[in-house]
């Protein structure tokens, strides 16, 4: 999943808060428990506003498990696709979460997730085919040409 490639850049820092050694990934359980845990005030501006954005955008849901509930992985991958679908290329998501969140992720690795995230669309519309779901069918296709083409689904 494209949440495993995903690297936070703070993470020795808030390693060094919490006085232990944190994993890189941004989405690894210790790193997201540190991250609800941690007080934001001996850092910059700059990072102590990356790492709110990231709590907000992908650490609150209401689950009792939350952080561990897999909600923050499957709003990282929403947020791809919506970027992507807004018009963003590879590279340009790849800098928006470096300056938006503080995530480090390789274009090539996002660039391979959206054509994964093609192929399964195009086998959703084909069971939507052989079922003959018209409403699916449509979703599906105009997915699949936002993503491929980066442009947004008209409503």
């Amino acid at each position: 999943m494209i949440a495993q490639r995903a690297r936070l850049r703070y993470h020795r820092q808030i390693g060094k808060l919490i006085g232990y050694r944190l994993p890189e990934g941004a989405f690894h359980g210790a790193t997201l428990e540190a991250l609800i845990s941690v007080s934001y005030d001996s850092f910059d501006r700059s990072t102590r506003e990356q790492i709110l954005s990231f709590v907000k955008a992908f650490l609150s849901c209401k689950c009792q498990d939350n952080p561990f509930c897999g909600c923050p992985e499957r709003k990282f991958v929403k947020e791809i696709i919506e970027l992507r679908e807004s018009g963003l290329d590879h590279v340009q998501i790849s800098h928006y979460l470096r300056d938006e969140f503080g995530i480090e992720i390789y274009a090539a690795d996002i660039l391979s997730y959206l054509e994964d995230a093609v192929h399964l669309l195009e086998a959703i519309q084909d069971v939507a085919d052989q079922l003959e779901v018209p409403d699916m069918q449509e979703k599906v296709r105009q997915h699949i040409q936002a993503i491929e083409k980066g442009i947004p689904i008209e409503k």
